[in-house]
């Protein structure tokens, strides 16, 4: 291996230096009277040179990693709805290329939660005081489908939709930061949540709900979906815990400490089990979306067999029964919910 060593830059006492490491150095004239020196490096310390600059690289490579990556920024206009994701330690948010276009015409037997959801909502959008939500009750009695109908009711008034996982409730407030100045109204969706009492994203969700030092944002509402009425598991232990004085009942500081959270949701919207006629209004529904508008009693009884079979009577039962129905008699081809 041969380096170049500009005349300009070596001393005397380095030229000896190298002479006696390395054994060969040629000097070489070049136009306009400057010298360069030519230095023989033996192969085995160009080897040693060779494992450095690897080691080096690799070593980049693994502190690039840790940095935080440079992310593009959001595209605002391209859809209604969007996800709060991870890489590594840092955050962005993503759009949803496919949103859900559910309508709430579509939603049946929740005609009063819908009314609250869509009254708040419209309240929301048009600059009134509203409150933050949790929809709480009953599996597959369409919790999350309100939600996604309200969106698509008011995507032309500026209503936009945030999606985000249990795990990242720590970083709502990095979240607001970057949509508090923007002129739509944004719901912060976290679906299906509940806690365990050890969990960060408990006091988190506290804080951001109110409790914050920080004044909450105008255009950021939280709606959260949970079978947990108060988030937060129940133990029989809590109510053990409770006192009795005199007349009066003191639940213990753990049943208050449950309490807070659900209770800084400005509006609570309970759901129910649907009863067989309610069901069966569902699948009626479904079923006519798929093409079939007569319902036969051998659709009744099968549409009640398969309820019987899942253990529920819900919307999302009705649904699926319909899908299952219709693909068996070759109907409603293309149709997508």
């Amino acid at each position: 291996m041969r380096a170049r060593l500009n005349a300009d830059n070596i001393s005397i006492v380095k030229y000896r230096q190298l002479k006696s490491e390395y054994g060969s150095i040629h000097k070489i004239k070049k136009p306009g009277n400057s010298t360069e020196f030519m230095v023989q490096i033996p192969a085995i310390i160009a080897s040693d040179f060779d494992k450095l600059y690897s080691r080096t690289d690799q070593l980049l490579s693994r502190l690039e990693g840790l940095l935080p990556a440079e992310q593009p920024a959001v595209e605002w206009k391209a859809t209604i709805a969007f996800r709060w994701r991870k890489r590594g330690s840092t955050g962005f948010i993503q759009p949803v290329s496919h949103p859900h276009r559910i309508s709430l015409a579509a939603l049946h037997g929740i005609d009063a939660q819908k009314k609250l959801i869509d009254r708040n909502t419209r309240q929301f959008v048009q600059g009134y005081p509203a409150n933050n939500v949790l929809l709480t009750g009953a599996r597959g009695t369409g919790k999350s489908s309100l939600v996604k109908a309200v969106l698509n009711k008011y995507t032309a008034k500026g209503l936009r939709l945030i999606e985000v996982e249990k795990h990242d409730l720590t970083d709502l407030h990095d979240i607001v930061e970057q949509i508090y100045r923007r002129p739509e109204r944004f719901i912060l969706y976290c679906d299906d949540l509940s806690f365990e009492a050890d969990e960060p994203g408990y006091k988190a969700l506290k804080v951001v709900l109110d409790g914050s030092i920080a004044t909450a944002s105008e255009n950021v509402l939280v709606y959260a979906t949970s079978n947990r009425r108060h988030l937060m598991p129940e133990f029989m232990q809590d109510n053990l815990d409770t006192k009795h004085i005199g007349a009066e009942i003191h639940p213990s500081e753990s049943v208050e400490e449950k309490i807070s959270l659900s209770e800084r949701f400005g509006l609570w919207v309970s759901f129910y089990p649907f009863d067989q006629d309610q069901y069966l209004d569902i699948v009626s529904h479904w079923l006519a979306y798929f093409g079939i508008v007569e319902i036969l009693p051998s659709v009744r009884e099968a549409a009640l067999q398969w309820a019987l079979g899942r253990g529920s009577r819900s919307g999302r039962v009705a649904w699926q029964f319909a899908r299952d129905w219709a693909g068996r008699h070759g109907t409603g081809v293309g149709q997508l919910k």
